[in-house]
């Protein structure tokens, strides 16, 4: 049972016929009458509560007597073109795009190899509103108190933490479950999607079961869809090189053995990349200078809890760069999210008694953080937004600032150990043995210098079911010769960083003159990966070089597999209500023969819901194209998003701006 509506809660109002306009409560004007009509135009106030409204008219006569009818209803939704309120975006192509525009570009891979998909955010599809009406009223608050809630639905920062929870599954059975081991059995292949339409459609048609499976793109794309339904301007971002902080230290904790395979441990991951949301709007609950007000982070997807659920945010991006970790929701997750340390630990036996920090790193973390440029698909680089320049004076004190706020918070103590029950074995075992210092800059010391240096060089990037040729580049800067060494193992990892299957080990001994460099070429055949690859294409290859009465260096790349390309082609002009033609080329990856292929199709004012075309046999790395025709229902930019699916390797996706006329 819905709550009744009354003016305390800004659920109800009453107010008469006026001619004076006022953006500070509901007014109605009268627009224009004639002998048998009268047409009243009607304004909200910018801090109505948004959502679905009745609409009577009372109509009083001179003698006393008054009638009323029904008129119908409306909705109402944040408006960011009404300068006084809360989400208000001044520049109207931001506007085109973070609030209007329904298709956009997600971007993922690693830092040095970024790759991007397209998304069919789908705001304006036929019963997409009303499913995200639906949303915020199956929230876990509004069971409880569905009228503290309603009157809470004026306010960017309660909707956003709200739909941030309500994306994901836990706690409140909400739109979508992730998963990120295992079998997808029972549910779609995260990898599939390509839009949010069908997710929350499949949603609703479910009896708002939630619906499998998501992984950090899939939550983005949905919750953009979800804010700007609602008419909050919302862009999807991509951090690389993304932190998960679990014990809120700011320092990451990884644990290699002595070949250099990462080890599994309960903590603290790194993901080559994860994805998020930022949302336009006013935080009036920090201050009252508008210091961070614009860009908030909105994470739905389910990391740690915040509030006792699943969610993130809003943070403030201002926030996070000036290291204001004190501030709500989740800054200092958000903090260490893009500018933690990394700490890189060796264990030499078994049950970790004996271990060493070999190499801090402040730098890499939070890398070629991105989103959609405005108006065009173009990657725009927003990583000064979140943090100063990498190895700058600023950056360093924001860093030591923020640990200080964490400290006096007591959410950390010093020696890094947090209050409560959060860390693993290994890492206790650690502050037993091997306690890490710091110097004046924060930075964690570590044991004897290596004095080389090292990296890992590809030819050239393979592609799926190709030999992997790397070379291991040693150098070394002294006037003394260094006797090292080399371990060298390789797994397939997933994108969080996870290692799936441990494919390759090798170790040379080399002597490496003063002021140069050794090469060491490492050959990983596609028979020693193909049977392990996960879905994400990634193969890491580590070294751990061991010079003779000195340090330790730990190198580290991981290879992403490249795909073969989707072609899309359209034929002749595209105008609405008319069959226009498309052909789709694609190649096969593998060196067998495929017999499962199909192609899926979707766009918004494209394709009604989805087309899937069945693909003939393909022989070992064919080259093939289907045609097939779409009508347009709706003229302007729009993208025509195609994968290439199949049990036997990870999808292949492409996308085609197509520009549709009217008639």
């Amino acid at each position: 049972m819905r709550p009744s509506p009354s003016e305390s809660d800004n659920t109800w109002a009453s107010f008469p016929l006026s001619k004076v306009q006022d953006s500070a409560s509901w007014v109605a004007a009268k627009h224009s009458n004639s002998k048998n009509s009268l047409v009243v135009a009607i304004s909200s106030p910018a801090n109505a509560v948004i959502g679905r409204y009745k609409l009577s008219i009372k109509i009083s006569s001179k003698n006393g007597k008054s009638t009323s009818f029904r008129l119908g209803g409306f909705i109402l939704l944040f408006n960011p073109w009404a300068p006084d309120d809360d989400v208000f975006l001044d520049d109207e192509e931001a506007r085109q795009e973070y609030v209007l525009n329904d298709n956009g570009i997600i971007f993922f891979g690693q830092e040095d190899f970024i790759l991007e998909q397209g998304w069919n955010y789908g705001q304006f599809e036929e019963n997409i509103l009303n499913i995200c009406l639906a949303i915020l009223d199956r929230n876990v608050n509004y069971k409880e108190d569905p009228i503290k809630d309603y009157s809470r639905r004026n306010d960017p920062v309660y909707v956003g933490r709200v739909v941030a929870s309500m994306v994901n599954h836990f706690d409140d059975k909400g739109v979508l479950m992730g998963r990120w081991t295992g079998s997808f059995r029972g549910g779609v292949d995260p990898e599939a999607w390509v839009g949010s339409v069908d997710i929350l459609k499949r949603w609703k048609k479910g009896g708002y079961k939630s619906v499998k499976y998501g992984q950090c793109w899939v939550f983005g794309g949905v919750t953009c869809t979800v804010l700007r339904c609602l008419g909050i301007p919302t862009r999807v971002v991509t951090n690389f090189q993304s932190a998960h902080d679990k014990n809120q230290n700011l320092c990451l904790d990884q644990y290699f053995d002595v070949s250099g395979h990462i080890l599994d441990d309960d903590g603290d991951s790194i993901w080559n990349y994860h994805v998020w949301n930022e949302s336009w709007f006013v935080r009036h609950d920090l201050d009252s200078e508008s210091t961070y007000n614009g860009w908030q982070v909105l994470d739905s997807t389910p990391q740690e809890r915040s509030s006792e659920m699943y969610r993130c945010g809003p943070a403030s991006v201002q926030a996070v760069k000036q290291g204001d970790v004190d501030l709500d929701y989740d800054s200092p997750f958000v903090f260490a999210e893009v500018n933690a340390d990394r700490v890189t630990w060796i264990s030499y036996d078994e049950d970790d008694e004996l271990m060493e920090p070999v190499h801090t790193d402040i730098k890499s973390i939070g890398q070629k953080i991105s989103t959609k440029a405005l108006g065009s698909d173009e990657r725009m680089d927003i990583t000064d937004a979140y943090k100063y320049p990498e190895g700058s004076e600023e950056e360093r004190a924001v860093f030591l600032k923020a640990r200080e706020k964490l400290l006096k918070m007591h959410v950390m103590e010093k020696g890094d150990k947090r209050k409560g029950s959060f860390g693993s074995s290994r890492r206790e075992r650690i502050r037993k043995f091997s306690r890490l210092s710091e110097d004046e800059n924060g930075h964690r010391r570590i044991s004897k210098n290596p004095q080389i240096s090292g990296k890992f060089k590809l030819s050239e990037r393979p592609l799926i079911s190709e030999d992997i040729n790397i070379v291991l580049i040693l150098n070394n800067p002294t006037s003394s010769r260094k006797t090292i060494h080399v371990n060298i193992s390789s797994s397939t990892v997933k994108y969080t960083g996870q290692p799936t299957a441990e494919i390759f080990r090798d170790s040379h001994d080399v002597t490496v003159k003063p002021h140069s460099e050794e090469r060491i070429p490492v050959l990983i055949s596609a028979s020693d990966y193909e049977h392990d690859l996960t879905r994400d294409n990634m193969v890491e290859v580590a070294a751990v070089c061991a010079v003779k009465n000195g340090g330790k260096l730990l190198v580290r790349k991981h290879v992403s597999l490249g795909q073969p390309p989707l072609s899309i082609q359209v034929h002749g002009e595209a105008v609405v209500n008319e069959p226009v033609q498309v052909e789709v080329t694609f190649t096969n990856p593998l060196p067998v023969w495929v017999k499962d292929g199909w192609l899926l199709v979707e766009g918004s004012g494209l394709v009604d819901g989805q087309l899937r075309k069945l693909l003939p046999v393909l022989e070992p790395r064919e080259t093939a194209s289907i045609e097939f025709e779409i009508t347009p229902s709706r003229k302007g930019n729009r993208k025509l998003l195609v994968v290439f699916t199949s049990k036997r390797f990870s999808d292949i996706k492409g996308f085609q701006g197509i520009k549709v006329i009217k008639a």
